[in-house]
């Protein structure tokens, strides 16, 4: 579903302030795939996803989505082949247009558009069915502006946007971070049903290694730009959290490691 092969991207080209963000990075995704992915601060993580997203022409290597190249796609030609989510709740969704509003563009993305802009009384019953999944209250909140909710509810509904149309890859950045504990919960969890019932192939980088090993069937960990680690299935179920620190301290040598944070 996803190959991304040899990938390296610089920044700052014949600077002095060249850095190699991904040294060759070769990861393969297949159809259903749920992948997490850890690291320090500079390991490459995001900048892993933003090349994947077109954010980030890669200086060599390839990307395929769905046995497509998609190298020298647009950012925006790519969208057709991705959802995601970030870390900021306020950037997946239009704060002045209501809820209902964020989700007809959602559905009618890559769509040929008319002149008409309006929305059926079908399309509010889908609307109000598939909110029901978030338990949130938010299916008798239709006509609100998405302005008026808060961070963790208007990170589900992104959440619930990206995966409206079942992209071939969801890229969920960091997309937990800004919420507190009980409603980055809450959204994980929620994130790994929409997941599971649609059948979707999924990136998710994190910084939280227990959130790492409980989601997702495999896993990685990056550090300055490569792949140092990667664990999948029964054994990625029986790891715990003092065996990531304990194979990062092995493989990259010492950092600064929390309860919550693995090196950023």
């Amino acid at each position: 579903m996803l190959k991304v092969n040899h990938v390296v991207k610089v920044f700052g080209h014949g600077t002095i302030n060249e850095k190699t963000a991904l040294k060759g990075v070769d990861l393969h995704l297949l159809p259903g795939d749920f992948v997490t992915v850890i690291g320090g601060n500079g390991a490459g993580k995001s900048t892993l996803l933003n090349s994947i997203a077109g954010v980030y022409p890669v200086d060599e290597g390839t990307i395929e989505i769905d046995h497509v190249n998609v190298t020298k796609l647009s950012e925006h030609r790519r969208a057709t082949y991705l959802g995601r989510v970030f870390q900021d709740p306020m950037m997946g969704t239009a704060a002045d247009m209501s809820i209902e509003e964020n989700l007809a563009l959602a559905a009618r993305r890559g769509k040929t558009r008319t002149l008409r802009w309006y929305i059926t009384a079908r399309e509010r019953r889908e609307y109000a069915d598939v909110l029901a999944q978030l338990e949130l209250g938010l299916e008798s909140r239709l006509a609100d502006k998405v302005g008026l909710l808060s961070g963790g509810q208007r990170q589900a509904l992104t959440l619930l946007m990206a995966t409206l149309q079942k992209p071939k890859i969801l890229l969920l950045d960091e997309h937990t971070a800004a919420l507190d504990p009980k409603t980055a919960a809450k959204v994980l969890e929620l994130s790994a049903k929409l997941i599971d019932d649609n059948q979707l192939t999924a990136l998710m980088v994190t910084h939280n290694m227990n959130d790492a090993i409980k989601y997702g069937n495999r896993l990685i960990m990056m550090n300055e730009g490569q792949i140092l680690y990667e664990v999948a299935g029964e054994e990625k179920q029986q790891l715990q959290k003092e065996d990531l620190i304990a194979l990062f301290a092995k493989r990259a040598g010492d950092g600064l490691v929390s309860d919550r944070v693995l090196l950023s």
